[in-house]
């Protein structure tokens, strides 16, 4: 019988081993991003401190539309930018979280980019 892989778990490994080599600091914290089937969400995060200094999602109450298409990625990633620019943070570290940079994922990068952020 064959076996399917669990996607998930090959991401999580992925995700693992990007870890080892990028970490965030307080002058280039880390833009780690979460991508589920019905939206997506991004932290700015201070891995030294272990704070999570700047976040938004489609989650929130003031996002409209869809949270699972490009648009709304590319929106979140610009309110990431702005929110992060007004306390200061213009350089980042990018983490997929081990997924490919493709759709959603490079929208939302394009977006903070847009925003003000370099990375």
């Amino acid at each position: 019988m064959v076996s399917r892989k669990d996607s998930n778990e090959a991401r999580l490994k992925r995700h693992k081993r990007v870890r080892a080599k990028i970490s965030g600091t307080a002058e280039r914290p880390r833009l780690a991003v979460y991508r589920s089937n019905a939206n997506i969400s991004a932290q700015i995060i201070d891995d030294v401190a272990g704070v999570t200094l700047v976040a938004a999602s489609t989650l929130e109450k003031t996002f409209e539309g869809i949270g699972s298409n490009k648009a709304a990625a590319r929106v979140v990633g610009k309110t990431l930018a702005e929110r992060a620019v007004k306390k200061g943070i213009t350089e980042v570290v990018f983490d997929r979280g081990g997924y490919l940079y493709h759709g959603r994922v490079s929208e939302l990068a394009e977006g903070a980019r847009e925003g003000g952020l370099k990375f």
